[in-house]
């Protein structure tokens, strides 16, 4: 009953300058991500209210070793902002959404009978799960079973992770934090922006 998210909000997406140049003149659009490891199933990625976030995680994919597949596409990181109406959305920050999740995965196990299931691998200095193989395939059989019997489509997933070191000894919140935003009907996707830099030269007094 809850699920449909009304407003808009602002999200943001790193990417090659090339794409955003693209894109701002309407001659290409975001293209869906389908690895076997994204975090929140098949769709386009989004960071809600974190520009800054979004050019750190480009940046990072630059930077990564030249036989990296992510590097190959990524030789100037840049942001574009997107206006995203979340739609009917599969909110992982909902409690009741949760308990739907948890379902997906016994479904999943059905699936499989004995053959084993995928698995979120850590990865990274910090042996973070970064390849969340397991995740994706539990969303994305929810988002089936949901198909096979007719039920609302989800039009967006979204997250919440914990991310990167500590910011201080024995915090509860670490340097990567996040929220992130999977978009699977481009319709919600409202229209794209540059993102600008604050004025400081104004003053409200």
């Amino acid at each position: 009953m809850y699920s449909t998210r009304s407003g808009l909000i602002l999200a943001f997406h790193g990417c090659d300058q090339s794409i955003v140049d693209k894109i701002i003149k309407g001659k290409d659009n975001l293209k869906k991500s389908e690895n076997s490891y994204d975090w929140l199933g098949h769709g386009a990625y989004f960071w809600e209210n974190s520009p800054s976030r979004a050019l750190d995680f480009v940046t990072h994919l630059k930077d990564l070793p030249s036989n990296t597949k992510s590097k190959n596409s990524i030789k100037n990181p840049a942001v574009i902002g997107a206006v995203l109406d979340l739609g009917y959305c599969l909110d992982l920050l909902d409690f009741d959404n949760l308990k739907l999740l948890k379902s997906g995965y016994e479904l999943l196990k059905e699936t499989h009978n004995s053959s084993k299931l995928p698995q979120n691998k850590k990865t990274g200095d910090l042996k973070e799960l970064l390849l969340r193989e397991l995740d994706c395939a539990v969303i994305q059989t929810l988002h089936t079973v949901r198909e096979k019997n007719k039920l609302q489509p989800f039009d967006t997933v979204k997250g919440v992770f914990w991310e990167g070191d500590e910011l201080y000894p024995n915090a509860g919140f670490r340097e990567k934090d996040h929220i992130q935003i999977c978009v699977r009907n481009p319709n919600c996707i409202k229209g794209f922006f540059l993102p600008r830099q604050l004025d400081n030269n104004f003053s409200k007094v």
